[in-house]
């Protein structure tokens, strides 16, 4: 009921209404899985360097309708940040403009769920290039792996700490690190972990 409201008053606000399509109820049985690289973590300040996205159907990763893009930064990239994510100022050289890289993303979208970990960061960064330019926050339903892990995890340990760190979760779910720590690689990652806790009644 509130999520219903909170989704109506969000519409009210759009200003183009060629995307009015993303209000529509998602039909089908594909979900986006998605990350992004920034330049820190301070939501309101810092800014995306890149996204990352694959697109999810049953039990399969269509790694070849994936998302990787690249955007030219608003502010200095610190070289605490470089040391993370690895993407130097000259990576970025032909990288898209914020608001064009928010445009390819939305189309990639659609008006599937988005699936993430730690989605709440990554939603609320692009909500900040989406909002000024179509006045709403992206109203795609959400679903967020660590939840899913958790709920599974504390049917088995209902007082105990559920360590919920990425690498915690892929090695209890039995899946390889990919090589290169980028966007894309973090998404797919991600999708074969939200692939295994479809498919896991219990966790041991």
């Amino acid at each position: 009921m509130f999520e219903s409201l909170k989704r109506r008053w969000n519409a009210k606000g759009l200003n183009d209404e060629t995307y009015a399509w993303m209000f529509d109820p998602y039909v089908g049985d594909e979900v986006v899985v998605f990350d992004t690289e920034t330049t820190g973590l301070n939501t309101k300040k810092d800014a995306i360097l890149s996204i990352g996205a694959v697109k999810v159907k049953g039990d399969r990763i269509l790694t070849s309708q994936s998302f990787e893009i690249f955007l030219k930064p608003s502010k200095e990239i610190s070289v605490e940040s470089i040391k993370i994510h690895h993407i130097r100022p000259c990576d970025l050289e032909q990288g898209v403009e914020p608001l064009e890289g928010a445009k390819k993303f939305l189309d990639f979208i659609g008006n599937r769920p988005l699936v993430g970990y730690y989605l709440e960061f990554d939603m609320a960064m692009m909500n900040r290039l989406v909002k000024p330019w179509l006045g709403v926050t992206l109203p795609n339903q959400q679903i967020e792996i660590s939840g899913l892990y958790f709920d599974k995890k504390v049917a088995l340990i209902p007082q105990g700490h559920i360590d919920l760190r990425f690498d915690t979760i892929l090695r209890d779910l039995k899946i390889p690190k990919m090589g290169q720590h980028n966007a894309l690689n973090d998404a797919i990652m991600t999708a074969m972990v939200y692939i295994k806790l479809q498919h896991t009644p219990k966790l041991h």
